[in-house]
């Protein structure tokens, strides 16, 4: 199968007119998008104006050379590869290129063949730099339960809405319980999408001050605020041609959401003190555990924003309501966790024990409750005993203890429930509790100022 060709943004600069029609055709012709400019002054203005993937640059240029070009570019627009171009053989002018960042040197004049050769493999390492900007690893991570495990008909219903949207570019809101794996799912349509060999961009917004978020997703100039040492790039333009996937989207600030709705709108943004208009292609993917109905009917969440986000929305049951689905997925995180060369198998009791139990935390308690009893578990098999799981939400327990389990309590009236038992057992050690959660501190203080949950 013939490898996908790749196609770029490119920026030409060359003083000479026919030289640099030239290039721009033989370019266009290969399908790369092509912007020109007659010196390095009109390079610069439309490097801030634009994000380029790679640009050609004539060494010697009126007013500004290509040296200052470059020289520009290295320190405002890392990811951009740039390749000089000239006509004079020079060892020197070559060294002084190298060494302020170019990505090669080529000597005019030059073949066709020569220069896409060249130009491949420079947008190769465009690639490289971006992977490791994005932590390829962390996506690594993902990719090992990327898959998404389950056959019940609730899971069926949201796999089969998913499929259908994931070749689109539509904005996409996941709707779900903490736990219940948003970020799989987001992970799911980025993969399945035209956009799978660009960049996948994740921010989990309850983890990013308010007061930080815009200098997150859109970037900042150097001197914007007082710890601002050099310029950075956001994650919109680090995402630029993929999807950026937004996490715990409820938990955006007021004061942010103009500025996000605007660049959903138009996909224009401004770093924070950068008065110049940038541009990115991104497919937006959001997600929540709120309810935001509630949230705008409160008028802490734009209804004008919300209608952007949810042009199509995924609601994920959570584990309680896909219990059919706990053998498959027990057998799944066994499978993945378990690093002995001994596979470590569920006791029939055990497995009764999690169809019992019912999972406020969702997937992820599980697949904690699994990870620890690998751990702690001296057999090859795993007992109940060994699943160390809380007895007033297990079924068999809970209806001898304080009745609510199986009666017509709704899911925010189990989590209370489930929150404010933990809380007294870790004699309300936050940090504890928000581990044992497995939700970060700040939702944690949401949750107990939610249900307003004091301590005894």
């Amino acid at each position: 199968m013939a490898k996908k060709k790749t196609t770029a943004k490119i920026l030409i600069a060359d003083d000479e007119a026919d030289f640099r029609g030239a290039v721009e055709n033989i370019l266009k012709e290969e399908g790369h998008t092509v912007v020109t400019a007659v010196d390095g002054a009109a390079a610069i203005n439309s490097l801030q104006e634009q994000s380029f993937d790679l640009a050609l640059l004539d060494v010697r240029m009126p007013h500004v050379d290509g040296i200052e070009v470059l020289k520009f570019i290295r320190e405002h627009y890392i990811d951009t590869q740039v390749i000089m171009l000239t006509g004079v053989n020079d060892v020197r002018i070559a060294v002084d290129c190298m060494k302020n960042g170019a990505f090669h040197y080529l000597t005019k004049p030059y073949s066709v063949d020569e220069l896409l050769s060249l130009l491949d493999r420079a947008l190769e390492q465009r690639s490289l730099v971006i992977e490791n900007k994005v932590m390829k690893s962390e996506l690594s991570r993902l990719a090992e339960s990327s898959h998404l495990v389950g056959q019940s008909v609730e899971f069926e219903k949201v796999l089969q809405l998913a499929n259908k949207v994931a070749p689109t570019d539509s904005t996409v809101l996941i709707e779900g319980g903490s736990g219940t794996g948003k970020e799989l799912f987001a992970t799911f349509l980025h993969q399945n999408s035209p956009r799978v060999d660009k960049p996948f961009v994740a921010l989990n917004c309850s983890s990013i001050p308010d007061t930080l978020i815009e200098s997150e997703l859109f970037g900042h100039e150097k001197g914007a605020f007082t710890d601002a040492q050099a310029m950075r790039q956001g994650l919109v333009e680090i995402a630029n041609g993929g999807t950026l996937f937004l996490d715990e989207i409820g938990d955006v600030s007021q004061v942010f959401q103009p500025k996000l709705l605007r660049f959903i709108q138009t996909g224009e943004y401004r770093r924070v003190g950068g008065n110049k208009n940038l541009h990115s292609d991104i497919r937006l993917i959001s997600a929540t555990n709120k309810n935001i109905l509630e949230e705008v009917k409160a008028g802490r969440f734009r209804e004008d924003l919300l209608y952007r986000l949810n042009v199509i929305t995924l609601r994920l049951p959570s584990l309680l309501q896909r219990k059919d689905d706990i053998p498959l997925l027990a057998q799944s995180i066994l499978e993945r966790k378990n690093k002995t060369r001994e596979k470590k198998q569920l006791h029939p009791d055990a497995l009764q024990a999690l169809m019992d139990y019912n999972w406020p935390g969702n997937i992820r308690e599980l697949e904690n409750v699994l990870e620890r009893a690998l751990i702690l578990s001296n057999e090859e098999i795993i007992y109940k005993k060994d699943l160390a799981l809380p007895q007033h939400l297990t079924g068999t327990a809970g209806m001898s203890g304080n009745g609510i389990v199986g009666t017509s309590i709704t899911l925010h009236e189990l989590e209370k429930e489930h929150i404010t038992g933990v809380l007294g057992n870790t004699k309300w050690n936050k940090n504890l509790a928000a581990k044992i959660l497995d939700i970060s501190l700040k939702t944690l203080y949401t949750k107990i100022q939610q249900y307003n949950l004091k301590e005894e």
